[in-house]
């Protein structure tokens, strides 16, 4: 025994660890590897809403926070600090981009997307673009690489806008953005 009394991960705990390791801008989440100390029950909706114990977590800067600190690895989500992680609840993908700014045109154009808590990505390599077609109702479900393995849904008003500046090329119809194509359905598709 090391003499230390075990603590029971909390919001306030986890808020007060990532305070303390605050630096300029994102913690380096990838470099923390701290023992699992169980699951909390926190969850993100399919449409971006944080809540604990059921409730929803309506401040916006504790959600900004809780999100800076999120981790995903071999398919789970993580709360983590540099003492300890914790599982939460994924319904979809824990981000929801819910808007983007197009510079140039074309295949030279850049798609900047920003996120419900304020994360900004620009679609291209390292920031792909991806669709998953359900298979029950052929809806598509597209998403855009924010960071570190997270991805966030796009959300429809913008996936809208995707396809008004759509275009074909090389048998699909989608985007461009950073120099590189992103298909988002197969041209025969369309109708």
């Amino acid at each position: 025994m090391s003499g230390q009394k075990p603590v029971k991960p909390s919001p306030d705990g986890l808020a007060a660890s990532v305070q303390a390791a605050k630096t300029n801008g994102l913690p380096p989440v990838h470099l923390w590897n701290p023992p699992f100390c169980g699951d909390l029950d926190i969850k993100i909706a399919k449409d971006g809403t944080w809540s604990y114990l059921g409730s929803p977590i309506t401040r916006f800067e504790l959600v900004k926070l809780f999100s800076s600190i999120l981790k995903k690895e071999d398919g789970k989500y993580y709360l983590v600090t540099p003492v300890e992680k914790v599982g939460i609840t994924v319904e979809d993908a824990p981000f929801v981009a819910v808007d983007f700014d197009r510079d140039g045109d074309g295949k030279d154009q850049s798609l900047t997307f920003t996120t419900h808590v304020g994360d900004r990505a620009v679609a291209g390599v390292d920031h792909p673009i991806r669709i998953v077609i359900d298979p029950e109702t052929d809806e598509p479900s597209p998403y855009i690489l924010i960071r570190d393995n997270l991805e966030a849904r796009i959300d429809r008003k913008s996936f809208y806008r995707l396809v008004e500046i759509g275009t074909h090329n090389d048998g699909w119809f989608g985007v461009w953005s950073g120099g590189q194509f992103f298909g988002l359905i197969p041209s025969a598709d369309l109708s």
